[in-house]
Parts: C-alpha cells; structure tokens; sequence
C-alpha cells in the first residue's frame, strides 16, 4: 500500500524534526519546506496526501497559502491542517473560514496531532468512494466534485464543509454530535473541536442561504438536518 505524503510548512527546525520522526514512526512519509513560497511551489507541484501549515512564516505568512491553496482548483481538495502558536479565537476562525480544515495550536500533543491527521485522510478516502449526489430543496451536493449547486450557481466548499453537510444529509432528521461531525476522537481537545463545528456550521449555512435554517442547532448535543419545507 502506498504511503500516504505530508507536507509540512514550518520554519521551526526544533518543531519540523520532532513532527518527521513522529510521521515516519506513524507510516508516513513527510517533506518540510520552511517558507510560504516554496511551501505553496511543493502543494502545486506534489499534490500531498495532506498539508500541515505554520502561520508565522518567511516571505509569505500561512494565511495567504491557505488562501491561495484554497482558491485553486487543483490544490483545494488536498486535506489542510494549520499548526500554529496563534491561539487567539479570531485567528481560528480566520483559518477555517479561509478553508482550513483543521486547526491545531501550539504546544501540542503528538497523539492529538496524528489522529488530527488520521481524521483528515480517512474523510477523504469516504468521500472518494463515490457515493451518490444528495439533493435538497433547490440544491444539489454533489459528491464527486466536492461542491455545491444552486440551479446553475456552482458553490464551493471546503473538504470540512464538504463532509460536514454529507454526513449530515446522509442521516437526514438525525442529531449529530460535534465529534461525530468533524470525525474526531480525542475528547482531551474537545474546546478546539467545538469551537471548529460551529466555525464550519456558520459558514455552511451562509452558502446555503435561506436553507440555512434546515441545519438545526440541537442545544447541548450538536445539530441535525430537517427539510422545514416538508414538515
């Protein structure tokens, strides 16, 4: 079996080492660049299993990869994870609503970390099973191009956004919790993982516009899909 390749943008050489033994121990196999041009250079020119990306880096700062990444149609199905000492709520939310699909701060757990990234490839590989298109509505999710069609309107979504509204259209009427949205199992980083589904939510019911409401918020447990239309 192949191994799946990382790509790791970091210009710590402390944190890039600790971070490649750990991938290699893991089955792994991981390449570092330690600048945001060659970084985003090596996403165009690999096509990575999965990028890990620093905020704080030379000649061009992570947010504007994950920007430019994200923008492309070619790179933006490649699963992105930010690794940042940034911990401020507005810089969270600024990676995730700019298509980062996860964000993991500074100090970290290795554990965390890799099953992050386990997380990550195994939604990929679920959605690349060719499962079929759901429809709702005026819209329709369609699987194999990871985007959203209103009538004509093509809306693109991150792979988080993506697997998120799957799941949920998947299990229509059913509630959800947060970890079973975002498919993660480390219930020590639980804030972080909240803190994500409902940066994700928001944002899905923005470009679902007035079918925002179908996705309901079920107060202390997660969410959950009902078509109001047919109630």
């Amino acid at each position: 079996m192949r191994k799946k390749r990382i790509l790791l943008i970091e210009d710590a050489e402390d944190v890039a080492s600790l971070i490649k033994l750990q991938a290699e121990m893991y089955g792994y196999l991981l390449h570092v660049e330690v600048d945001g041009v060659n970084g985003l250079r090596a996403i165009e020119r690999e096509k990575p299993d999965l990028v890990i990306l620093d905020i704080m880096l030379p000649g061009q700062n992570g947010f504007d990869v994950c920007r430019k990444m994200k923008s492309s149609s070619e790179m933006k199905t490649i699963p992105l994870m930010i690794l940042s000492a940034k911990q401020d709520e507005m810089d969270i939310v600024l990676g995730l609503e700019l298509g980062a699909d996860d964000y993991l701060t500074k100090p970290f757990s290795s554990k965390i970390l890799f099953s992050r990234i386990k997380a990550l490839l195994r939604r990929m590989k679920e959605n690349d099973k060719g499962e079929k298109n759901f429809t709702f509505g005026d819209f329709v999710l369609e699987v194999d191009r990871y985007i959203l069609r209103k009538s004509n309107q093509m809306i693109s979504l991150t792979l988080s956004e993506f697997g998120i509204l799957r799941r949920l259209l998947s299990q229509r009427g059913e509630v959800l919790s947060r970890s079973q949205l975002l498919d993660d199992v480390d219930n020590d980083d639980a804030f972080i993982v909240d803190r994500n589904i409902d940066v994700h939510i928001a944002s899905l019911r923005k470009k679902l516009q007035e079918k925002g409401e179908w996705i309901e918020t079920v107060r202390g447990v997660g969410y959950r899909f009902t078509e109001k239309d047919r109630e």
